[in-house]
């Protein structure tokens, strides 16, 4: 795992926590996998107090769970969880769009057009990480030129697990074919044309897709894992 290094000057907690989620977002700490307070406190060079409190804020993220007299864990998604989670983004995602088109066309245009430019390379390059980042932002840059914070807020509660789901499970895929960078570029045209019926469509599927990868390589993980 790389070096624990933090930066911006936020409460010592938070800083350790958003350096956690990035780590389990970025696959560093794979689905499932225990994280020792102890190690993490040695390695941010601070003490268990803040670790835990970080911990405790990735368990309200659903990145972590905590096991009393056992441990704390990255998450791993039930099949339940997954149909539930797919069909939560399914019923935000098109309506978030609908609301960026006409609050903010122009900069979520510039912010999925980003996402798609960082996208090209990393297929290129294999980089599942930066795929999985740049696949991130295409989908947040809708709720974040919405207008409506509570629907930003209402997406925010499973980002980070879209996220970490993605690195781990889809974006390996991603990177080896083209099908996914295609299938944003085609979201990204219907958005611009004002097509919200075929953008839903299109949403959906690509959605489903998704929940399908992440449960078919839940299954074949899960046996290695026991």
């Amino acid at each position: 795992m790389r070096s624990l290094k933090l930066d911006a000057p936020k409460s010592l907690s938070q800083r350790v926590m958003l350096r956690l989620r990035q780590a389990i977002i970025d696959g560093e700490f794979a689905l499932g996998a225990a994280i020792s307070e102890e190690m993490v406190a040695n390695s941010f060079g601070v003490s268990r107090t803040p670790v835990r409190e970080a911990m405790g804020q990735l368990q309200a993220q659903g990145l972590v769970v905590i096991r009393p007299q056992v441990g704390s864990f990255v998450f791993t998604p039930s099949a339940e969880d997954i149909t539930a989670l797919c069909t939560f983004r399914i019923a935000l995602e098109p309506k978030a769009a609908e609301l960026a088109f006409h609050h903010d066309r122009d900069g979520a245009i510039a912010t999925m057009s980003e996402a798609i430019a960082a996208m090209e390379p990393a297929v290129e390059a294999r980089d599942n990480i930066a795929y999985g980042r740049a696949d991130a932002a295409f989908h947040e840059g809708l709720f974040a030129h919405c207008g409506n914070h509570y629907l930003a807020e209402s997406y925010q509660l499973v980002s980070g697990r879209v996220a970490a789901l993605r690195t781990n499970l889809t974006s390996p895929i991603d990177v080896r074919t083209r099908s996914s960078f295609d299938e944003h570029r085609k979201l990204l045209d219907l958005f611009a044309r004002g097509e919200f019926a075929a953008f839903e469509a299109a949403m959906t599927t690509h959605i489903t897709n998704s929940g399908v990868v992440y449960a078919k390589a839940l299954r074949v993980e899960t046996p290695a894992a026991n």
